[in-house]
């Protein structure tokens, strides 16, 4: 009996790791891309809230609009918003549940495309005016510049941390400040400056910017360098140079304030109507000013949902840009105080995924994203307000356009999908 058992054990060893390659193999393919562990909730309500509020109100904002420049159809704007939404959902969902490491792999690739993406507007015929912001594939358009935002956060996401001892002055250099030398054991020039390294991540945000300003779309390109200067900043950029970005910058801005003649007749008109309240009041100034009637009227309490006077073809086209005028008609300084609150919260989760994020990628990730809501919605309301020129920028989740949701709901997904490996208490 001691034989039999003796040779029992083996055969019982050699099954049970049999069984164990059994299910290492049918854990392969597909399902080692796939997320495990369950996301951040309280981010993806906040990130439902936030979407179906928008839906509602842009359904407010537009029907009169819709129905006096698309054949009646009151709903046209909202049932196509609410089409992006779902199939955005679903789409945010899907993205949750892939591995954010997988991620890298886009990075490689997203700048490059996003930047050909950004020269092909530019070759294609203009629909309106001089804006070259869309491309047309038979019905369905897209805006490059919304590609371009994600792109330029992936992209820094993944260098900043490949680089990040470089950048903050732990890998030494063989070379003195800002200067190239050539590896000829490799055949490549190698790059072991930290300024040198800057300036090339400087060099791929503002050559992203320059093109998207080319579209006629300033607000874009000014989103593109913020979202880029914060990058950078949590990337832990050395201090002094990143003190000095923003010190260019702001003579840059000030500069063009003061001169808007050297900018294009769009973006120079635009900072014009701004500094000088009567320009062109039937022109220029048409929206913003409405925009100010409609945020005045409304008061503490707002005229309530449905109600706005201003959205009856007073506030051009309110489902775009101007849409916040319109809340802040009807729901009141303190309605549109509470979605504040509610963005501001987002925000704020996020950077909590992200600090809590397994990896210096992760929460890059994580925050970059949600820092360009913020950045976004901040803009966008500052717009609204008069507070700066009229450079015609969405306010997330609420302004129309399905390039634009798609492309906000798949960051959420991302934002998700970093959660699930961050080590923070699920609720």
């Amino acid at each position: 009996m001691a034989d039999t058992a003796a040779r029992r054990r083996p055969s019982g060893r050699s099954g049970s790791a049999s069984g164990r390659a059994k299910k290492k193999n049918s854990s392969g393919g597909f399902s080692k891309y796939l997320a495990m562990g369950s996301f951040d909730v309280p981010f993806l309500l906040l990130v439902i809230i936030i979407l179906t509020t928008g839906l509602v109100m842009l359904f407010s904002a537009s029907y009169t609009y819709a129905y006096y420049n698309e054949h009646g159809d009151s709903a046209y704007f909202f049932k196509r918003q609410l089409a992006f939404a779902v199939a955005g959902v679903v789409f945010m969902l899907l993205i949750s549940k892939i591995k954010y490491e997988y991620f890298k792999l886009l990075a490689y690739f997203a700048v490059p495309v996003s930047l050909v993406l950004l020269v092909v507007v530019l070759i294609m015929p203009a629909r309106f005016g001089d804006f070259h912001r869309w491309i047309y594939i038979g019905s369905f358009s897209f805006q490059p510049s919304e590609i371009a935002k994600l792109a330029i956060i992936m992209y820094c996401a993944y260098g900043l941390e490949k680089d990040h001892n470089l950048l903050i002055g732990k890998t030494v250099g063989r070379t003195k400040i800002s200067k190239l030398i050539m590896d000829y054991s490799n055949g490549r020039i190698a790059i072991n400056d930290s300024f040198v390294k800057l300036c090339w991540y400087g060099a791929v945000i503002l050559v992203t910017a320059v093109l998207v300003y080319a579209e006629n779309h300033l607000s874009g390109a000014i989103l593109i360098c913020g979202i880029g200067v914060t990058m950078l900043f949590l990337g832990e950029v050395k201090k002094h140079w990143f003190a000095l970005i923003v010190i260019v910058g702001v003579i840059m801005v000030i500069f063009f304030v003061m001169n808007p003649e050297l900018l294009e007749k769009y973006a120079g008109s635009r900072i014009t109507a701004w500094l000088n309240k009567d320009y062109e009041p039937l022109g220029a100034r048409w929206q913003t000013n409405n925009s100010l009637y409609a945020i005045g009227s409304g008061g503490l309490f707002g005229a309530g949902l449905g109600n706005s006077k201003q959205k009856h073809l007073y506030v051009s086209e309110p489902q775009n840009d101007f849409i916040f005028s319109i809340v802040c008609e009807e729901l009141g300084l303190i309605g549109a105080s509470i979605i504040l609150i509610v963005f501001a919260l987002l925000v704020w989760r996020g950077i909590v995924i992200g600090i809590h994020a397994k990896d210096r990628f992760g929460a890059l990730l994580s925050m970059g994203i949600v820092f360009q809501v913020g950045m976004q919605t901040i803009l966008n309301i500052l717009v609204v307000t008069d507070t700066i020129p009229n450079t015609g920028i969405s306010l997330p989740f609420f302004s129309y356009g399905g390039t634009s949701l798609m492309m906000l709901l798949a960051e959420m997904g991302i934002v998700l999908s970093v959660s699930r490996y961050s080590r923070l208490t699920k609720k």
